[in-house]
């Protein structure tokens, strides 16, 4: 009984633990985010500062290979909702794709401002060959959301880990050499193709 005890409690340092570290990641977006944010409008006015700073969220969104970007409502809706991080993503990237659409085509000179944006837009304006970055950014982001998902998953059905734990090494051993190969193949196309992000 004193062994099953001790088991449940470590357990239950684990999930607090693993949680105040994703708490800590999201926290420090967001003050990454509105600290950018302030100092866009400030230097643009409060009009194109929401805009450029938007816009720069899908930036990340849509062409880096890790789900920081979304992380920002993927996190809180799953800790609120109980909703997979990987649905809440789809919505993000389809959000990010609507945003983009919409500015392209009303307000293309918003991507002149910053020289990221001017990545983007040319990125955004040439499919090929530079749409391959948000092909492999898109594989880089759910690979890692997926990882998470089950992560959170093992974090809350503690009881069962002796049961999971093969397959839990098994999938960290065949997402970290996916994820691998995702950033070499995202890092060697930016590089074949003249970009510096």
């Amino acid at each position: 009984m004193k062994n099953l005890y001790s088991k449940i409690k470590r357990s239950e340092l684990i999930v607090h633990e693993t949680k105040r570290k994703a708490l800590k990641k999201f926290l420090l977006l967001l003050v990454i985010f509105f600290t950018y944010f302030g100092f866009i409008s400030f230097r643009y006015g409060l009009e194109d500062g929401w805009r450029i700073s938007l816009l720069t969220w899908t930036f990340f969104v849509l062409c880096t290979p890790i789900a920081d970007a979304g992380f920002i409502l993927d996190f809180p809706i799953r800790l609120l909702t109980k909703i997979r991080m990987i649905i809440s993503e789809l919505g993000v990237w389809v959000f990010a794709i609507g945003i983009n659409i919409y500015f392209i085509t009303k307000n293309p000179s918003i991507y002149d401002s910053i020289s990221i944006l001017k990545i983007f837009k040319q990125i955004l304006l040439h499919p090929i060959p530079f749409w391959i970055i948000i092909f492999l950014s898109a594989s880089g982001t759910f690979l890692s959301i997926k990882f998470g998902d089950e992560l959170m998953d093992v974090i809350s059905h503690w009881q069962c880990r002796e049961h999971i734990k093969h397959k839990w090494k098994h999938h960290l051993i065949i997402f970290g050499f996916s994820f691998i190969s995702v950033l070499l193949i995202y890092f060697y196309f930016l590089g074949e193709l003249g970009l510096k992000i």
